[in-house]
């Protein structure tokens, strides 16, 4: 194929619910552009775009799709998303290589909960959004329904160019208010034949006309003074203002297709050529220090990759985008994320599983490479002697997690290997290899979400595994002081072990004063600090150690062992195995023997001295809390109100934001499971909500009892 100039080239992102249309309305646009010669169907699974098995099994979109076509001496990517909300990272990734979105809207249902989601998205990376409204040669299409909640939902810029003349059964004619004509077509959809409007039609079109015209001079100061003189703008100057409001978002145009049957699918990709931006009309990217790069093809390559794909017989697939210079076959270039190289021994443009291997990419340009030693998603792939990064695609953190074993322990290795291969593929998908809980942690979108990845373990690398319910990470510690001492004494015929610790331990807080007197019943303790090592703990919080020690009772050379037995203990708490935190421990005494102490003699009496003043320093456990927002639909607040207080949470606040309720409360982590299910549920799937990791607070009473019974449960099975 030819070599497109970064002017000549368009990149759009397919949006919209889950049966708007999407896969259809991509297959269409690679037939009238004559990349394919027939057009596949959904029914038939044999579109270009969902041409994996599991989506073949499922009749929809699992992965984003990359796609091109020819149109008009213009090149087209378009990147088909999925339309659940499951996979969002597939739309994100797409919106962040995408220069317009084109949100597909089932003329049937109107604004759906996908349409909602895949509009936020596109809001938040502020990308140009055409609205395309299909099906409506359908018998209950609803264009005007369609239209009212559209602009109730995405407000006022919604502004209509096309709006269907004879919808339902026999559709086959739009009135084009942009260019004050009727478009006709055959039964075999394709190329409109263009047309008068109708008389019955021009006093409708000539108002809609108007408002078009308003809107586009709206967008342009010098456009505004001409509309000011003369009243309206000449067909170019209104698709100048058109151009100039897409960008800005302060108009989404509405489009009327009918992908099935090849109607008004011409029309769009025109608009999509002359008014959609192309990457020299888009604000520059920046790199991380901050600076803009702009599509300069004599500048220096650079390609950011944002998706990668494990392709049977092939391997992984890395898709990039171009932001500057020229890409060509056999290009040397270095990995700016950890210092690589890489040949591009061969580049190739996709649509779907068809590759076409072409000599060079300009910028703006979306392509693949294969067989890529060290370059994964989020990677910037730069000339030698530049080393720009770009800050990237920024994934929703997970919503969904579950504990994962194989069936065969044989098995083990080989999950390991696919898991981190499917978090590859999909960034969403973050594996957790847990000491701390002895389990394998998968983290995702929803719970469909991770039963698609099962399927993939089950189905294609024949991996056949179980889901369990994940532990929680819990972490232990105490609310007072306690003293203890413990003495390790062994004879075994040889040399024996001898090795005895008094110790104290307290809770640590940042900034709260040493102990230097303390009493335990009658007995008084005077506590002079030798040395002291604070300890940042993996897992969270701290370990204050305090050398106590007067007089040589315990040599300096054993300190280490006590701490190190210390340290054991605090790795399988007392209470549930769970990590223990934010602790001062102060080792004031004890006693040695001139043969028989060793270091193993002074770790197990450290461990055990620990341990049992642990257990007498009124110890609790700490369980993690979340934040968590969820954008809520007003008539449904209240249920979701009352499931969260259901769940422990508590609110904190609430507020509006463009059509939804924001609901922010922290959720304890125990009482998330399965949450997304229960929300879908709860609000007919018209919620989304997002969680994060805020902090560890201690465990009502009735909880900690019922935890610390099922962990003594739990051992007793073992």
């Amino acid at each position: 194929m030819k070599t497109y100039h970064t002017d000549q080239i368009r990149n759009i992102a397919l949006l919209g619910n889950s049966g708007s249309g999407k896969t259809t309305l991509g297959e269409t646009m690679l037939f009238v552009g004559g990349t394919i010669e027939r057009r596949g169907t959904i029914d038939g699974r044999n579109t270009v775009s969902d041409y994996r098995p599991i989506e073949h099994e499922n009749g929809n979109s699992i992965f984003s799709t990359v796609l091109y076509t020819e149109f008009k001496n213009k090149k087209i990517n378009i990147i088909d998303t999925p339309g659940l909300d499951d996979f969002s990272g597939g739309v994100i990734s797409s919106l962040f290589v995408a220069d317009t979105a084109v949100l597909t809207i089932n003329v049937q249902n109107g604004v759906e909960v996908g349409t909602e989601i895949h509009f936020r998205h596109a809001d938040k990376a502020n990308k140009p959004l055409i609205l395309a409204v299909n099906g409506l040669d359908h018998e209950k299409s609803n264009f005007e329904k369609s239209l009212e909640m559209m602009k109730d939902r995405f407000g006022s810029n919604v502004i209509i160019v096309q709006y269907p003349f004879n919808e339902g059964l026999g559709f086959n004619s739009i009135i084009d208010v942009l260019k004050m004509k009727m478009l006709q077509y055959n039964k075999e959809g394709g190329t409109a034949t263009v047309t008068d409007i109708p008389e019955s039609q021009k006093a409708k079109a000539e108002e809609l006309h108007s408002a078009l015209v308003e809107k586009a001079a709206e967008s342009d100061e010098s456009l505004m003074e001409i509309f000011f003189s003369n009243d309206t703008l000449t067909e170019e100057e209104i698709r100048k203002g058109i151009a100039k409001g897409i960008i800005s978002r302060g108009m989404f145009p509405v489009f009327c297709i009918s992908a099935k049957n090849n109607i008004g699918i011409d029309n769009l990709m025109e608009f999509i050529v002359n008014e959609a931006p192309s990457i020299a009309d888009m604000p520059a990217i920046k790199n991380s220090n901050g600076n803009e790069i702009k599509p300069d093809t004599s500048g220096p390559a650079s390609v950011y990759v944002f998706k990668s794909s494990i392709e049977e017989h092939i391997g992984e697939i890395n898709f990039f985008r171009v932001y500057s210079g020229k890409i060509t076959e056999n290009m040397d270039v270095v990995n700016s994320n950890n210092g690589t190289k890489e040949r591009l021994s061969q580049i190739f443009v996709c649509a779907g599983k068809n590759r076409t291997k072409v000599p060079e990419l300009y910028p703006g340009d979306i392509g693949a490479f294969v067989k890529l030693k060290n370059t994964r998603v989020g990677h910037t792939l730069n000339a030698p002697g530049n080393d720009w990064k770009y800050e990237g695609i920024k994934f929703p953190e997970p919503k969904y997690r579950t504990a994962i074993k194989a069936q065969a322990e044989s098995d083990d290795e080989k999950l390991g290997e696919a898991l981190n291969k499917m978090h590859l593929e999909d960034p969403t998908i973050k594996i957790e290899y847990s000491k701390e809980l002895k389990q394998i942690i998968v983290h995702g979108q929803g719970e469909y979400h991770l039963n698609i990845m099962k399927w993939h373990l089950d189905n294609i690398y024949k991996i056949p595994s179980n889901f369990f319910p994940p532990k929680i990470p819990y972490r232990e510690t105490i609310t007072k002081s306690a003293q203890a001492d413990y003495r390790h004494k062994k004879q075994s015929g040889g040399a024996g072990q001898f090795g005895e610790v008094h110790l104290i331990v307290e809770p640590y807080t940042e900034g709260s004063p040493e102990l230097s007197l303390v009493k335990f019943g009658s007995k008084e303790i005077k506590l002079s600090v030798r040395a002291k090592e604070e300890i940042e703990l993996e897992w969270g919080g701290k370990l204050i150690y305090v050398n106590c020690i007067v007089g040589g009772s315990i040599d300096a050379r054993f300190m280490p062992a006590i701490l190190k037995g210390i340290m054991e203990k605090m790795e399988v708490g007392p209470l549930t195995g769970s990590y223990a935190r934010d602790l001062r421990v102060y080792v004031y005494d004890g006693k040695m023997h001139p043969v028989d102490s060793n270091e193993i003699s002074f770790r197990l009496a450290g461990r055990n001295a620990f341990s049992m003043a642990f257990k007498n320093a009124a110890p609790k456990i700490l369980e993690p809390i979340y934040d968590v927002e969820i954008m809520v639909p007003a008539d449904r607040m209240g249920d979701v109100i009352s499931d969260l207080q259901g769940r422990r949470g508590m609110v904190l606040g609430m507020s509006s934001e463009k059509g939804f309720e924001v609901i922010k409360a922290k959720v304890p982590l125990a009482e998330m499971n399965k949450y997304s299910t229960a929300l879908s549920s709860i609000t007919g799937g018209r919620a989304m909500y997002t969680m994060k990791f805020s902090e560890y607070t201690q465990v009502p009473g009735e909880v900690q009892e019922a935890v610390i019974k099922a962990y003594q449960e739990e051992e007793e099975e073992e």
